[in-house]
Formats: structure tokens, sequence, C-alpha cells
């Protein structure tokens, strides 16, 4: 068995095919214990709040197509994205993402979501 510890990018991938399965347990066991998540729902502190966190997200935009752009540096991410749902988009969407140890420590979150127009 491997000890190698994964890179941000790694963690990032993964972070992203899990986020996609909708399984919050899953998704937080990207994160670290302590970990802690500031959103525009809230801050949100170890797995259990990174699952309310990740839950509102979701909720927020259900069956989202995403467009990412990440920059790495070193153990942190700026992550611009885009969502669109049936129903909403969201054209402003910053995260920031600290890492430690192959997991995700600390997130922000920001996103304004607006209803689509036809």
């Amino acid at each position: 068995m491997s000890t190698a510890v994964r890179s941000p990018q790694e963690v990032f991938a993964d972070h992203g095919e899990r986020l996609g399965t909708g399984d919050l347990d899953l998704v937080a066991g990207n994160y670290t214990e302590d970990a802690v998540a500031i959103t525009p729902a809230g801050t949100f502190h170890g797995r259990a709040g990174i699952r309310q966190a990740i839950g509102h997200l979701l909720a927020d935009l259900p069956d989202a197509h995403w467009q990412l752009t990440p920059s790495f540096a070193g153990e942190v991410l700026l992550l611009r994205w885009s969502a669109r749902t049936t129903e909403h988009e969201v054209a402003d969407g910053v995260d920031t993402f600290v890492f430690r140890d192959g997991l995700i420590s600390a997130q922000t979150v920001h996103y304004t979501r607006t209803d689509r127009t036809a």
C-alpha cells in the first residue's frame, strides 16, 4: 500500500468525481477532520459541516452543468466557475481551497445564483 500523499491536483480531480455522485459522505472524505468551509450559507466545521455546506450548494444547483477554471499555487487553489441548471445559473462562482496532507483543509465559496432567462 502506498503512503504517498496526493497532490492538490489529484485531490481536486477526485473531489470532482465524488461531487458527481451526490454522496455527501463520500465528498466529505476528501476533507480533513478539522476542515472549515465558509460559504454564502454560513461557516461550517468538520466533516459534518462539510456535508451541510456541499448539500446547500448541490441543492442550489441540482444537476448543474459546470465550467471550471482552476489555478493552483502550491497547496492553494483558486477556482473560478460557472454553472447552469434548467432554472438557475451562476456566472461569478469563485472558490478557494487550501490543501493539507492530501486532503482539503479549508474552502471558501462565493456565488450568486440567478434565475435563467429564456
